[in-house]
């Protein structure tokens, strides 16, 4: 208990203890990064950014990687905008069609990894690939308006908060729900942490790890719906942008690479730190091609101060100390 405790203190007081310094940088010199008007424009992008590392995190802590997610996105986005074209009436039957679609992604993903074994990265690959073929097939690559409709409930506001950010803000009380109160959640936890022990506690594993995917595919949907709604004309390669923010938001929160308990709070936190360090980037005058290379970097970075024990690297530094005193003292 005291273990993951200090776990979950350790992913939340970092991601948090670095958005605020990030945004005392931004604060001192980009300040046009952090006016009200630049918030407003940024935090859908940061909503969008927090469901897709949500649907990336219980992939991950089944223990894989989803590749999926350029495709999974662009295909709910051009469904959502070329199948009403640009008519309030057919936006209901399109969403009905692409939430389908990512259904059918996340059970053949799930069956490929869970019951034919398949390792994920290879198998996400190869479904990614399929679903650009549906992106090509539907749209040919152009791009499409989007409805009035759709553009209203995404792209609109609510007591000045965007409704995507509410969106954000609902699906992340439903996985913290569902993960840290039910017994179906704690279970999922344990079989990531380590599915032979769960295995031999009587669990069914290959379920879960199935439903991991399934989960992701409807996350992923949901993200390009809001993302049609918010952009007006969005291309039809929308998600390609997605990906490696998807898998550093995930680190950044603290979520073990090998499996076992998420943090969909510190998740969510992470996706406006990695929106917010872009656009402090692009203040201080980073090109917009380079915005790779920082997503990189706070990997990096991620990867950098979850993968050193602190607490048993200070005790060793401590005892040391201690020893060294003791000699001298003799």
């Amino acid at each position: 208990m005291g273990l993951s405790s200090m776990s979950l203190s350790k992913g939340f007081v970092t991601i948090v203890a670095s958005t605020l310094a990030l945004i005392l940088l931004c604060i001192i010199f980009a300040p046009s990064a952090v006016t009200a008007g630049s918030l407003m424009g940024s935090l859908p992008f940061a909503a969008v950014l927090g469901i897709v590392g949500l649907g990336q995190m219980l992939v991950v802590q089944q223990g894989g990687f989803d590749l999926s997610v350029p495709g999974s996105v662009s295909l709910a986005v051009v469904i959502a905008t070329h199948m009403p074209n640009g008519q309030d009436a057919g936006l209901l039957p399109a969403l009905i069609i692409a939430v389908g679609f990512a259904l059918a992604a996340g059970v053949l993903n799930g069956i490929m990894v869970a019951y034919f074994r398949l390792n994920a990265i290879v198998a996400t690959i190869g479904m990614n690939a399929l679903l650009f073929s549906a992106v090509f097939a539907i749209s040919g690559g152009v791009p499409r308006i989007t409805t009035n409709l759709l553009a209203h409930i995404a792209g609109g506001q609510t007591l000045g908060i965007p409704h995507s950010v509410l969106f954000a803000l609902a699906i992340l009380a439903l996985v913290s729900f569902g993960l840290k109160k039910t017994v179906a959640g704690r279970r999922f936890e344990a079989i990531g942490a380590n599915p032979k022990a769960a295995r031999a506690a009587g669990l069914s594993v290959k379920p879960y790890q199935a439903m991991a995917y399934v989960a992701a595919q409807i996350l992923y949907c949901t993200a390009g719906i809001l993302i049609a709604g918010i952009t007006r004309e969005p291309t039809a390669f929308q998600g390609n942008s997605l990906l490696l923010p998807s898998v550093a938001v995930v680190v950044l929160a603290g979520t073990s690479l090998l499996g076992g308990r998420g943090f969909p709070i510190s998740v969510v936190i992470a996706a406006f730190f990695l929106n917010q360090l872009s656009q402090f980037a692009l203040s201080i005058g980073v090109p917009y091609s380079a915005q790779t290379i920082v997503q990189a970097l706070a990997l990096v970075f991620g990867i950098g101060v979850y993968s050193i024990e602190w607490t048993t690297r200070f005790k060793k530094e401590q005892t040391s100390s201690t020893e060294e005193e003791n000699h001298e003292t003799v």
